[in-house]
This record gives C-alpha cells, structure tokens and sequence, in this order.
C-alpha cells in the first residue's frame, strides 16, 4: 500500500517517480504522478517523457502509446509556475531551458509515428494541453475542464496553445485565449481540442483493453455522445466581438452587444493582464498566418522567453499563486497604456539561446 511518505516523495519536483513508464502488452503507457501538484509538469518530467516516447518510436513491440495523470482531479494542471516566478524574479534562465525542451516534447508529440491516446480526464491547463492535445486520439470525460489560462498570470498561451486555439472554428480560440476560459467535453471536442468523449467511469475498462487492442478499434466501443455544450450556440456573439481590431475593441463590442454572457466575457478580460492580452490576440492572429505547428512553438519560444522580464509575470503568479491575494497591480495598468512597440518586443528574435526547437 502506498503511504504518505510515499505519495510526498513521488510529488517532489526532483523525484523520478513524478513519470511511471511502462509497457502493459502492445501500450507504452506514460502516467504522470505528482497528484498533489495536480500532476504540474516539471523539466525532469519533461525529459522522462521525452526519453520514453523516443524510446518506444523505436521499439517494434509498442505499438501506441497511452498518457494518463495520477490521482482523480485531473491529467495535468500546466507547467510548475512557482518554479518560473522565482525564475523570472532572479532574472535567471532556467525557464527557457525548461521550455525549449517542453516545447520539442510539444512537437514530437504532434508528429509521433504511433497512435498517441491522451486521456484528458479532470482539469488540463496549460502545458497539461500541450502533452495532450497535440496527440493523434484524445478523450475527454463529464469531468474535463480543457483551458489555456496564461493572461490571468501575466502570461501568454504557449504548449502550441495558440497554434490548436488559431484552429478552433470561428473565432471560438480567440475568446478562449483571452478569457483563459475553461471548456468541458463537448466544447472541446467543438474546439478541436479533443476527439472522443467517454464517460469516466468507463476508463478503467478501456485503458486495460488498450493493453491488448489497436487503439482505434477500442475508442469506437467506449465513445459516447458527449451531450451540449456552450460555445456552439455562443457563436453569434462570439465570432461578431472578437473579429474586431485591437482588444480595446473587442471590449467594446462585447460590452455594447446586448447579452449577459457577452459582457461577462469582457469583465473577464478586463481582470487579465493588459499587456499579456495584446500579446496574446497578436500571438493567436500570428499563429493563424503561421499555420504550421513548429514554426508557431518558435514564436511562442520567443515570446515567452521574453516573458520573463515582463513584471506582470512575477506579479500575475504572485497574485493568483503565491500569495493567493487574487489582487494582480497590473504594469501597465490599463490596454489605453500598452503600445504597439510594447507589443512588437515579446516577438523579436532571441539572441544566444541556442538550437531553436525544430532542432529537437
């Protein structure tokens, strides 16, 4: 049985056990096991998956992989944001470390030879979706809430977030990229961020047939009809509002358009960080132009690499994370004060940071 000590350990950012691989019959199967950490992804964590997935590419005996997080609250709740606060307040570059290589799982996952089944079962945030939904068979259940939440920390979308969110119908990425909202099963599945819906309780049967049967045949006997979802019928409101300009505008449109969730939208927005907002509506317009998933993962590179000498990062995980005040003091404080050459500077190119990571 396991003890606490053990589950202490095994949340521990530096333990090896933060990622269990194994083989169970013809499935690679990758659990990620910091529970207590909602399974946050850590550089260790990044490597080990990486190791795996290489490994198994090559091994004629696994024939799909299988992801899966630890414990019963979610797959993944993003990136280890603790470990980049510190990072961007000392000025150091561990983050860009941590992201190159985050960033080349992000891609070699998307163009993994093998069937690669993401079980999206609970909360997945972050670079929770980037380990996931770049994958070739994803499955969302009733518990699922799919975001990508960066401009609540002061941060931008990255994992190739705004390459699946420049993807979404409509304008359905763009109001999701700015809100940091959170979707369930069938908004997911609408958004192009997951492709079957099974009810939780059927996950175990369907992770022990996995073992034995090709992937594909075994999703067509579990899946189910995830039932309605929101952004469908938010459509309307949605691809009206956000297909303005500038977000100055798009505030506008939202607040100006008559319906109760069109101006919850933009309250939401205007909680988020001034700057990280017009960052990311130029990231998403960027990466729809871009089209390809790499070169989009080097612009994110850039982009939150320069990230780290925003003060709204250090302030947005201080605020929501750290001292849990809920209280960011954004810099600046309002969209009127962010400039465009504010804007131009999160996306010039590095200098000294080495292979970029379509070398990985």
């Amino acid at each position: 049985m396991k003890t606490e000590a053990d589950t202490a350990a095994a949340d521990s950012a530096d333990s090896p056990d933060t990622v269990l691989c194994a083989v169970e019959g013809r499935t690679g199967v990758i659990t990620l096991n910091r529970p207590r950490a909602l399974n946050a992804l850590t550089h260790p964590m990044v490597l080990r998956m990486a190791e795996a997935l290489t490994g198994w590419e090559r091994d004629p005996a696994v024939e799909q992989v299988l992801l899966r997080g630890a414990g019963e609250r979610g797959l993944c709740a993003g990136g280890d944001i603790r470990a980049i606060h510190d990072d961007a307040k000392a000025g150091t570059r561990a983050s860009a470390a941590f992201w190159r290589d985050e960033y080349r799982l992000n891609a070699h996952i998307a163009r993994y030879p093998k069937p690669y089944v993401a079980v999206m079962d609970g909360i997945v945030m972050g670079g929770g979706v980037g380990v996931s939904a770049h994958g070739s068979l994803r499955v969302v259940t009733e518990r699922s809430r799919v975001a990508m939440p960066e401009t609540g920390i002061g941060f931008v979308p990255d994992v190739g977030g705004t390459h699946l969110l420049a993807r979404a119908p409509g304008l359905l990425g763009t109001h999701l990229a700015l809100t940091g909202s959170a979707v369930g099963a069938a908004d997911a599945v609408l958004c192009g961020l997951a492709d079957h819906f099974v009810p939780a309780d059927r996950l175990p049967a369907l992770t022990a047939e996995l073992a034995a049967a090709p992937a594909g045949e075994v999703l067509g006997r579990y899946a189910a009809e995830p039932g309605p979802g929101a952004l469908a019928e938010a459509r309307g409101w949605i691809d009206h509002c956000y297909a303005a300009a500038t977000v100055e505008e798009i505030v506008d449109r939202l607040l100006g358009y008559g319906d109760p969730e069109a101006k919850e939208a933009a309250e939401t927005i205007l909680a988020k960080s001034p700057t990280a907002l017009k960052v990311t509506l130029e990231a998403v317009r960027r990466a729809a132009a871009l089209g390809a998933l790499e070169p989009v993962l080097e612009q994110e590179f850039r982009v939150s690499c320069h990230a780290l000498t925003s003060p709204d990062l250090v302030e947005g995980i201080r605020a929501q994370v750290v001292d849990k005040d809920r209280n960011p003091r954004w810099s600046p404080a309002t969209l009127g004060e962010v400039t465009e050459q504010d804007v131009a500077r999160f996306f010039a190119p590095l200098t000294g940071d080495g292979p970029g990571i379509a070398a990985g």
